[in-house]
């Protein structure tokens, strides 16, 4: 049998015919009109080689090949929707590890209560941070199972990922609070005092030494480190000025920290997170994945 050639909507319209034992009754039940049953019901006949339903004592009855029928046709169904619509489980009672690859984990994200979301919703999900080395490593690990989800900047990925932007960030310039160029803040005060750079690879030189040398002017680069979340703690202790993303810091930070609008235009990003598609049916990966995104955009 050429199973490419069977209707499978047959089946249920046919287990609507078989529980009902009425044409008119079964049509009702699937949404159909009574002749596009009695045509049905036809095609049901001709696929098994049974009668299925005969006419007696005034009313349909099941022969015994349909009767033999009734059962399987239900298990198959049910097994087919399992397939295709799968009973969504108890997040309380999942027990798995959600392995999540990011570059740069905002601080506001993890005092936003990641944690704490998860031991509310889904006690038994574990959340592994893993370290980064680079977005075509992230995509490989996510690509291979080894990890779930990747949180970066992610400009385009494979027909074989999901991407979802989170956020659209911006940059700031950031200092201590009694920084002396935090007063009459402008483009020279800004240059006047020695810079943090953020680098994974020790490079000195980025985009916005760039866009200086366009304008005749240059910053000297007092520290590089390779990671956003290295810098606020050694604004406070020095002369040092930074551009942050904006949510590198946490809220409460007026207290501690003076930030400044960039005096040329600094170009924000957007943030991503990606995840196999193999992921997209995985409930403890979208329902970490749906708590990071929600929890950014408060």
């Amino acid at each position: 049998m050429n199973l490419r050639s069977i209707d499978l909507n047959l089946l249920v319209i046919l287990d609507a015919l078989l529980d009902e034992a009425h044409v008119s009754r079964a049509a009702e039940r699937v949404g159909l009109s009574q002749p596009a049953a009695s045509s049905a019901l036809d095609r049901c006949r001709h696929l098994f080689n049974d009668r299925l339903l005969e006419r007696g004592g005034g009313q349909m009855r099941l022969t015994a090949k349909a009767q033999s029928l009734q059962q399987p046709i239900k298990d198959l169904l049910a097994q087919m929707t399992a397939l295709l619509d799968p009973p969504q489980p108890d997040l309380a009672t999942l027990q798995q590890i959600v392995r999540v690859v990011t570059a740069e984990l905002p601080p506001t994200l993890l005092a936003g209560g990641l944690y704490r979301e998860l031991t509310r919703t889904a006690p038994g999900i574990t959340l592994a941070l893993m370290p980064w080395r680079g977005a075509p490593e992230a995509l490989d690990g996510l690509a291979r199972g080894q990890a779930d989800l990747a949180v970066s900047v992610f400009p385009s990925v494979e027909k074989d990922f999901t991407r979802k932007e989170l956020l659209r960030e911006r940059y700031v310039v950031a200092m201590r609070r009694e920084h002396p160029a935090a007063q009459a803040f402008d483009l020279d005060r800004w240059l006047a005092y020695p810079h943090v750079l953020v680098s994974g690879r020790g490079e000195t030189y980025g985009a916005l030494d760039e866009a200086l040398s366009i304008l005749g002017r240059k910053r000297h680069v007092g520290m590089v480190v390779p990671s956003f979340l290295i810098v606020p703690p050694l604004l406070l202790d020095s002369n040092l000025i930074a551009l942050l993303p904006s949510r590198t810091l946490l809220r409460d930070s007026g207290e501690h920290y003076a930030l400044r609008e960039p005096p040329i235009p600094v170009p924000g990003f957007p943030l991503h997170v990606a995840w196999h598609r193999r992921s997209d049916r995985d409930p403890a990966v979208q329902h970490v994945a749906g708590l990071i995104e929600a929890l950014l955009s408060v």
